[in-house]
């Protein structure tokens, strides 16, 4: 009993902090809505459009609003209250979802508003994210950070099963419009615990936002190999092994449509299970190992699923996808909590906004074209195989993220010690 309890979630964080309890409801609640019109945006345009490179033409109106504000918004995590950035983007996103849900109602819904909201959805996640991620390490204590990663994943798992799960029933028999309401009510009442937490304000010596400020941020990530190893990883594990924006498609090739859903579920089945048995990562110090072998876990399964023609093999296959993403998201997460500087936290987590979110953009572009020009299945296990090679090839040119130790690492041990003061 005692080894099996030892596997649950390390639930300290939820006990120890009113902030994280209510950044972890409003997170939930978010990432239902979002889920929701996540899946009912692209077959939408799906439906609108019949074509591969349009719904991955998605990936190409959010990158660029994603570099430039996740970059600014790593800034002016640091400059200003993270309280109001989180409170004044998420009650943005909640009109943007109010326009896809005026625009579905109409007789004959327009394609240019989908890709419009898009954009602007993607430009404000990421404003949104360094504020977000950056308030973890001042609310969380520092012995707790691993957990309360897991504690996130296992938040974010359950809404990307219930929202993709449930968006495709109530596409299919109640139609877009209705998934694209659930997604108002979602972000109204994420809003209203919004209000609920605590003031954040930036560092007494905190600068405005600048070119500077962001240069600064960049030298600092480029002068630690660790963080730049955690960045790349990530990249082109996203970039080349992304096929979501393609699955209605797979769907199709594998005479399977009902699936859809089940497909964009079964990673986050696969990452639930593994975060409802995270209780051991509390106990790791290796932390870039986690990192690379998830990643190279994530390519390898994406792999079998391009190259299985069997639909509830592929979803086993997603599945596998899905834990070995969290894995590696969960030591990333708290590679970053871990060692960089509180002054520092917004603008490299505007960084990281872009290694975690840049990459699925360019991610569906690289899917939709190669499907367009070799076919659904050979697009998602070519992806996969390049993902194994990519990871490879960046763990040999950095071998400095595989020693990381969280025990011994310098600048680990500094923020623990500066936590600890405080």
């Amino acid at each position: 009993m005692k080894r099996l309890a030892s596997l649950l979630p390390d639930l300290s964080p939820w006990h120890s902090t009113r902030d994280f309890r209510l950044l972890w409801v409003q997170g939930l609640v978010t990432y239902f809505g979002s889920f929701m019109a996540m899946i009912a945006l692209p077959l939408q345009i799906k439906h609108l459009t019949d074509s591969p490179l349009a719904v991955g033409a998605m990936g190409a109106v959010e990158l660029v609003p994603l570099i430039v504000c996740g970059l600014y918004g790593g800034a002016l995590a640091d400059a200003v209250d993270r309280r109001k950035v989180i409170l004044l983007t998420e009650a943005a996103l909640g009109l943007l979802a109010l326009v896809l849900f005026v625009n579905a109602l109409l007789p004959q819904p327009m394609l240019w508003p989908l890709y419009v909201v898009a954009a602007g959805v993607s430009g404000l996640a990421g404003l949104q994210r360094p504020a977000l991620d950056s308030l973890m390490a001042r609310i969380v204590p520092h012995d707790q950070l691993t957990a309360a990663a897991a504690l996130n994943s296992l938040r974010w798992n359950v809404g990307a099963i219930a929202g993709p799960a449930l968006a495709g029933v109530v596409v299919a028999y109640a139609g877009h419009a209705s998934a694209y309401a659930v997604t108002v009510i979602a972000f109204a009442v994420s809003v209203a615990l919004c209000t609920r937490l605590s003031p954040a304000p930036a560092a007494h010596n905190a600068e405005k936002p600048s070119l500077r400020g962001l240069a600064e941020g960049a030298r600092y990530a480029w002068s630690r190999p660790v963080l730049l190893g955690t960045y790349a990883i990530d990249g082109v594990a996203m970039l080349f092994a992304f096929p979501n924006t393609i699955f209605p498609f797979l769907a199709d090739d594998l005479d399977a449509e009902w699936s859809l859903g089940l497909m964009y579920a079964a990673g986050a089945v696969g990452s639930l299970l593994l975060s409802l048995t995270s209780g051991w990562t509390s106990r790791v110090r290796r932390h870039g190992v986690l990192v690379v072998c998830g990643a190279a876990g994530w390519g390898a399964a994406i792999t079998l699923a391009g190259l299985l023609s069997n639909v509830w093999l592929v979803l086993c296959c997603l599945a596998l996808a899905g834990a070995g993403d969290m894995l590696s998201g969960l030591g990333r997460s708290t590679i970053w909590n871990q060692t960089i500087p509180d002054g520092l936290r917004g603008r490299l987590a505007g960084i990281e906004v872009l290694s975690y979110s840049v990459g699925p953009q360019l991610g569906q572009v690289r899917a939709g074209a190669a499907a367009g020009w070799s076919g659904t299945r050979p697009a998602i296990w070519s992806g996969g195989l390049v993902c194994v090679g990519a990871v490879a090839a960046l763990t040999a040119a950095m071998p400095a993220l595989l020693r990381y130790d969280a025990a011994t690492d310098a600048d680990a041990r500094l923020r623990r010690d500066a936590a600890a003061a405080a």
